[in-house]
């Protein structure tokens, strides 16, 4: 070839053409320079997994929501295979300690340890498993931007599957150690306070990455999701034994309302209850009675706002709806059936009109 030199050090036989060579004060990029994402280090995070679907012959793209980075779609390579690394670790329902590497669409998780598999106590249960499915599927929908930080719906969530794993036999004895003075989820300004948190000892955090249960922590059943385990009565028995009264079960259906509530309640579509959502006139004032219950305006209204088409629940249902927003669970644990089974619908109503998105989980809880 004219103009071609042999390259140095080969022989003959090779030659570069003077016409690829670089142009004048341009260099050949090394390693590391900008542009170059071979040294793109992993980051660690723990999350909840939400939901996996198959990739491919044997991955899944798990979608989680993390304490730190919200919602996050990664790829477990090779988690189908019988002898994959990851076992049966990133099943739906399970808190988990990830260390994540960035990808160009999707991130890859490079390792996972088990925090907590709250879906254990749920799988032979289908009320609770439908419920937890449900809770899972509400997490997913209020944060639709990837990677954009939701520890409240986080601690939310965690809160929300302590309490529904005890719901049918809470063992208050046995969960002494879990107990923390850190803040209950039944505390009204919780959701004020969680504003604040920035991970360790916050209210209503649950175990941190690698943590186990144990005296001191920050994590009681149901505390980021309202269901308080109550406290011990220092007042009767031997010192040194906490005597506590005998609570009764709580029905799943009940826990996922209130965890459905104060989901809204942090995405500020708290529902109105004791004034007209429309004119701010309130019930204790006496000179309108709120009489109905629109989804569209945002709760209770009075019969001059009314409009056609709402509901008009009974005066039980819409205490018993204050009652699981408040957390408190000694006037829900009192309602009847009939008014549970009147704000399970109300409630399911309300979210999937300011969610803007039917949640397929709740046919199956209706039917359970």
């Amino acid at each position: 070839m004219p103009g071609a030199h042999p390259a140095p050090g080969i022989g003959g036989n090779f030659t570069i053409c003077p016409s690829l060579r670089l142009p004048s004060g341009v260099t050949a990029r090394r390693r590391g320079d900008l542009g170059d994402n071979g040294d793109v280090q992993g980051y660690r995070d723990d999350g909840v997994v939400l939901r996996t679907h198959k990739l491919g012959e044997a991955d899944r793209i798990i979608t989680l929501l993390t304490r730190q980075n919200g919602r996050v779609r990664a790829v477990a390579k090779g988690v189908r295979r019988t002898k994959s690394r990851f076992g049966g670790r990133l099943e739906p329902f399970t808190h988990v300690d990830l260390l994540i590497h960035p990808g160009r669409s999707l991130d890859v998780i490079q390792q996972a340890e088990v925090i907590r598999a709250y879906g254990k106590p749920l799988a032979t249960d289908y009320p609770r498993y439908t419920a937890g499915t449900a809770m899972l599927e509400t997490a997913e929908k209020f944060t639709p931007v990837e990677k954009e930080p939701a520890i409240r719906q986080f601690l939310l969530l965690i809160g929300g599957l302590r309490a529904l794993g005890e719901a049918d036999a809470p063992d208050y004895l046995d969960q002494a150690d879990e107990l923390d003075e850190a803040g209950d989820f039944d505390q009204a300004d919780d959701f004020d306070e969680a504003e604040e948190l920035h991970g360790g000892d916050e209210i209503g955090e649950a175990d941190g990455p690698g943590e186990a249960d144990g005296p001191g922590e920050a994590a009681g059943p149901g505390e980021a999701a309202g269901l308080e385990v109550p406290a011990a009565n220092a007042d009767h028995g031997e010192p040194g034994h906490d005597i506590r009264p005998a609570a009764p079960p709580r029905e799943p259906r009940l826990v996922l309302d209130a965890y459905l509530l104060r989901s809204l309640a942090l995405e500020g579509y708290a529902p109105a209850l004791v004034e007209c959502a429309r004119c701010g006139v309130t019930a204790a004032s006496g000179t309108r009675p709120l009489v109905a219950f629109t989804v569209a305006s945002g709760g209770m209204v009075c019969a001059s706002c009314r409009l056609p088409g709402s509901a008009s629940p009974a005066p039980q249902t819409v205490a018993l709806m204050g009652a699981l927003l408040r957390g408190d669970w000694d006037a829900a644990m009192r309602s009847e059936r009939r008014h549970r089974v009147e704000c399970s619908g109300l409630v399911a109503a309300y979210l999937q009109w300011h969610l803007e998105h039917s949640i397929r989980s709740l046919r199956h809880v209706e039917r359970a």
